[in-house]
Parts: structure tokens; C-alpha cells; sequence
């Protein structure tokens, strides 16, 4: 038996993150072989608007002076959706007895939730008549899930996919990128790439490289949460907290929070010293625009006050880490001290 006809015929390639899909399909695409015989092996399909008997007619087709062909259906689940209990056993048939000179990739959008801590496909119920058949016939299809990753793990996501393009990522600044693009991975991959060219191939991207060359919106929410705090306005403070934690959970803003404050003590030092807005801009290595923003804040607090709300951050860092008050309870409490 050759190595073709052990591989499965279809394949159901699900989920909303775009860069491994493209991945999947590219190396799909490689499997062809020889480039100029690829174009002519390979056919691209749209699941929205897509009958039974074109795609039967593709999967079908003999490869030309090939082993393999390859039909991708993009859009896939609107045309399984579609498919009504009588026509399931057609489309059934139909893949169950695909060539093994036949590789047909339905391309399923779909994306994960969590709900009491599990993730589960959003859509899949839409199709599950197809992932059941898949799960009792392994041999003959493969479900390929493309899922984005959680929030929580896009720290390690960044550091092996810079480690796969030839450089390295300190573990801060990983994780200072991913607070800026949150787990968008095809924009991730792309500041990845011009972080390593900026650094130069082998090199660590520190958090500084990151802070100057990536654009976020992440930042101006933490800005405005601290400028509120410094005014003293607890309705606006609060405010910038829940838009904050729409986008990231309590564990991975207490992380920017601290490396806010952390800089702002540095910046008041600076101030204390004598020194201006150009030595926090030298000093700190930060962008102009950057250095402003820190120079204003730092003017807003004395040195002693904002040693007591690192102290009090590392206190609820720590309350979170082993069980004691919540992390949303605890940084609400803050915000009504500081503001009172």
C-alpha cells in the first residue's frame, strides 16, 4: 500500500485563526508537489453558493500527471448548514468513497467560548452530522481545529513562533506584545517578523524594541485608567477599568498595570532629580509621543503615593496567585480609595 493511499481523503480545517489556516493550506499546497503542477492540481471552491454536484464533479477529478488533487472549500460551514437530513447520506457517500488520489479540505469558520472554564465550537452543532462521521472513520478524515489561542496563552505562542522564525523573545516583552494585539496571531506573526528583522535574525526582541516599533490600543486605555486615578475621578476610572478587562482578564492587566506604575516611579524619580521631559525620553528609552504622556502622569502623583499603589498592585498580584480576594473585587476597592 503507497504512502498516498494511507492518508486521509477529507479534511475538516475549523476555526478563526487565520494564520494557522493559511499555514495548514500552504503546506497543503507543498504536499503537491512540483510548483508549476500545483495551479494545475489544485482547485478553490466556495462553500456558500456550492452544489452538491460541482463539488462531487472536483473531488472526483483524476489528478494531472500528479499523485494528488487538492479541492478546498472556503466557507464551508454555510454549505454544510444547508445540507437537510435527506441529503446528509448523499454527501456521506460522497466522502467516504473519495480517491486517495483526492484531498478535499473544507474550510469551516468557527470559534471557540468559554464557559465554565471548558471551550467549546460556537457553530458546531451546525454540522456535528459531519464531525460524527469523522470520529468513527479516522482512517478516511481528519478534523484539523485552527481555533485561536486564549489570551492567557499567547506569551508562549509568541516566543515559539519567533523561535520558528529564526530569533528569540525575552518572556516580558512577549508578553507586553501580546497586551497590544491581544491573540490576533496573523497580526502577531506579522510584528514578529518585523521585530526579528529590527533586532536582527538570532537576536532577543526586548521589551523596549517592542514598545518602539509596535502600534496598540491597549496603552491608551492603561493612560486614561491612571490619568483618572490621578484626577481622581472614580466614575471615569472605573469606567477605563471595564473597557479594560473586555479586552484582557484581571491576572494579564494587573501585568500592565504594574509595568505602568513601575515606569511612572521611574519617571517621578527622574522628575525629583531635577530631570525634564527629555531625560524620561532619553533615560526610559521611550518614544516622544510616550515619554509626554509618563512626564504628565508622574506630575499627578507624589513618589510616596505611587510607591503605596505598587505596593498595593503587588498585594492584589498576590491575592489573585493564591486564592484570597478576586482580582476584580480587589482592583475596584483600589480605585475607590484612590479616588476618594
Amino acid at each position: 500500500m503507497s504512502e498516498e493511499s494511507t492518508k486521509p481523503s477529507l479534511y475538516l480545517l475549523r476555526g478563526d485563526d487565520s494564520a494557522k489556516i493559511k499555514d495548514v493550506l500552504a503546506n497543503f499546497l507543498a504536499g503537491l508537489g512540483d510548483e508549476s503542477m500545483g495551479d494545475l492540481n489544485c482547485a478553490r471552491l466556495n462553500g456558500e453558493n456550492l452544489s452538491f454536484e460541482a463539488l462531487q464533479a472536483d473531488a472526483l477529478t483524476i489528478p494531472f500527471l500528479a499523485d494528488r488533487r487538492l479541492i478546498i472549500v472556503e466557507n464551508a460551514r454555510q454549505m454544510l448548514t444547508k445540507v437537510g437530513k435527506d441529503q446528509r447520506g448523499r454527501y456521506l457517500d460522497l466522502f467516504a468513497n473519495l480517491p486517495p488520489s483526492s484531498a478535499l479540505v473544507l474550510v469551516v469558520e468557527d470559534e471557540l467560548s468559554k464557559k465554565w472554564g471548558e471551550r467549546d465550537w460556537v457553530n458546531a452543532k451546525s454540522y456535528s452530522w459531519l464531525t460524527d462521521w469523522i470520529e468513527k472513520t479516522p482512517d478516511q478524515a481528519l478534523i484539523i481545529n485552527c481555533g485561536l489561542p486564549d489570551q492567557s496563552e499567547m506569551r508562549s505562542w509568541i516566543i515559539r513562533k519567533a523561535r520558528e522564525m529564526g530569533g528569540g523573545f525575552n518572556p516580558e516583552a512577549a508578553q507586553v506584545l501580546a497586551s497590544y494585539i491581544g491573540n490576533d496571531t496573523l497580526q502577531a506573526a506579522l510584528e514578529i517578523e518585523k521585530l526579528i528583522t529590527y533586532v536582527g535574525e538570532g537576536q532577543v526582541v526586548e521589551v523596549q524594541d517592542v514598545e518602539l516599533l509596535t502600534t496598540h490600543e491597549e496603552e491608551g486605555n492603561v493612560f486614561s485608567f491612571i490619568d483618572a486615578l490621578g484626577e481622581r475621578n472614580g466614575v471615569k476610572a472605573m469606567r477605563e477599568f471595564q473597557l479594560l478587562t473586555e479586552k484582557s482578564d484581571v491576572m494579564e492587566l494587573t501585568g500592565m498595570i504594574h509595568r505602568q506604575f513601575r515606569l511612572l516611579i521611574q519617571a517621578r524619580e527622574i522628575l525629583d532629580e531635577g530631570g525634564n521631559l527629555k531625560n524620561i525620553e532619553k533615560d526610559l528609552d521611550m518614544k516622544t509621543f510616550i515619554a509626554k504622556k509618563f512626564y504628565g502622569q508622574a506630575q499627578r502623583f507624589s513618589m510616596k503615593q505611587l510607591l503605596a499603589i505598587y505596593r498595593r498592585l503587588l498585594s492584589i498580584d498576590e491575592g489573585i496567585k493564591t486564592g484570597g480576594m478576586p482580582g476584580q473585587t480587589a482592583f475596584e476597592l483600589l480605585i475607590a480609595d484612590l479616588t476618594k
